[in-house]
């Protein structure tokens, strides 16, 4: 599997409500119609109520981490190239106006590891089951 994550921010002056709402029924659906390949596509959703923030850490500016996964680098490119398409660009950036604050849109591909591939690799944090808790051992 192939992921990218993007970090969006709010536009100024919709409310938290209206951006969910926005995103989840207009937005994500535009980009699984027009973009070909998204295997999955979650928008995790910055609370800021229950955020943990380092003194002298600088401020989260995004609202919503943005992931999604693609069967490999070929299905990615084949993604990234249909987003460039001069009709395609322009349909998503008119959308992206009325929803994000596009000047500080970061987008970037990741190196996805979990607690599994942990496990696997290191064998001081011993077997785990898919919850990310130590298996029982009987």
């Amino acid at each position: 599997m192939f992921k990218c994550i993007a970090l969006l921010k709010c536009k100024v002056g919709l409310s938290r409500e209206a951006f969910i709402d926005y995103y989840e029924t207009r937005h994500s659906a535009l980009i699984r119609r027009l973009l070909p390949g998204i295997l999955e596509y979650r928008r995790n959703f910055v609370d800021r109520e229950g955020m943990f923030v380092f003194d002298g850490a600088g401020p989260i500016d995004f609202d919503v981490v943005t992931e999604m996964w693609f069967a490999d680098r070929a299905a990615y490119d084949r993604f990234l190239a249909k987003a460039s398409e001069p009709e395609i660009a322009r349909l998503i950036a008119e959308d992206e106006e009325k929803l994000f604050d596009r000047a500080v849109t970061r987008m970037m591909i990741v190196d996805e590891r979990g607690a599994n591939a942990i496990a696997q690799s290191d064998p001081a944090v011993g077997p785990r089951n898919g919850d990310d808790e130590p298996a029982q051992v009987t």
